[in-house]
């Protein structure tokens, strides 16, 4: 398989090009018109994962997506069971905002001669929980605090120590469901104070959070939780981020 993804995320930040990336809850995946959608709006990649997974249905969702599109899978682990050779890549992430040990390298040692020996692409992120005003899921699950949503300074030094220890990327993540997205000025400070691409989700439900979120330094813009009750938005939100 083709070790690309990573490849045309840089190209795409090269060409200050934004890319768009829709996030599917396998548990809650029961409409593949929603992939049909998603290629036609030329849709980047396609995330894949939660914080919790109840029905075992992560490689028949992922081979189901398979049938429908070449648009890159890649998986966004909510735990170390959550791995499948069927995807094309996976967020290897390190929550680098908490303290949890499990979560900056417990995990992963677990995960990685599984992961050594697969066919998915490894993509080392640092993943950084912002407060978004409710207790998220994924808040809950890791047992973390989130950065506090107007400490700016301390998101921005975050992520630089994040690409100072060799991490490919950056998420910022307010979470599934959030009341608020990340402020602009947050996402401005630390973009411009890493040189590694830069993920931003949680929160996202329109076209307009979407543009704000891009011309404040994000890379690449991920949308989740409206979706499944809104699937027409995928073309209004990608055209929007694609013509920025």
């Amino acid at each position: 398989m083709s070790k690309g993804i990573y490849k045309s995320i840089l190209k795409s930040k090269a060409d200050s090009k934004k890319q768009f990336a829709i996030l599917i809850d396998p548990d809650k995946f029961d409409n593949t018109d929603l992939i049909d959608l998603a290629e036609t709006a030329k849709v980047d990649f396609i995330m894949i994962g939660g914080s919790l997974i109840i029905n075992n249905n992560l490689e028949n969702c992922i081979q189901t997506i398979k049938k429908k599109t070449t648009i890159p899978i890649i998986i966004f682990p909510g735990s170390h069971h959550q791995i499948n050779n069927a995807a094309d890549g996976i967020l290897l992430l390190s929550l680098i905002s908490g303290r949890n040990p499990e979560l900056l390298i417990g995990n992963h040692i677990i995960a990685a001669p599984i992961l050594k020996s697969s066919k998915l692409e490894i993509l080392p992120t640092g993943y950084m929980l912002i407060e978004s005003g409710k207790q998220t899921s994924v808040l809950y699950v890791s047992n973390t605090n989130p950065i506090p949503s107007d400490k700016d300074d301390i998101a921005m030094c975050t992520a630089m120590a994040g690409e100072m220890l060799g991490l490919k990327l950056i998420y910022m993540d307010a979470g599934s469901g959030a009341l608020n997205v990340i402020s602009q000025s947050m996402i401005k400070k630390v973009s411009e104070n890493i040189s590694i691409p830069l993920i931003i989700g949680g929160g996202i439900n329109n076209a307009e959070k979407a543009i704000l979120a891009c011309k404040a330094g994000a890379d690449i813009i991920v949308v989740g939780n409206v979706l499944e009750k809104k699937p027409m938005l995928i073309k209004t939100i990608a055209d929007t981020i694609h013509s920025f």
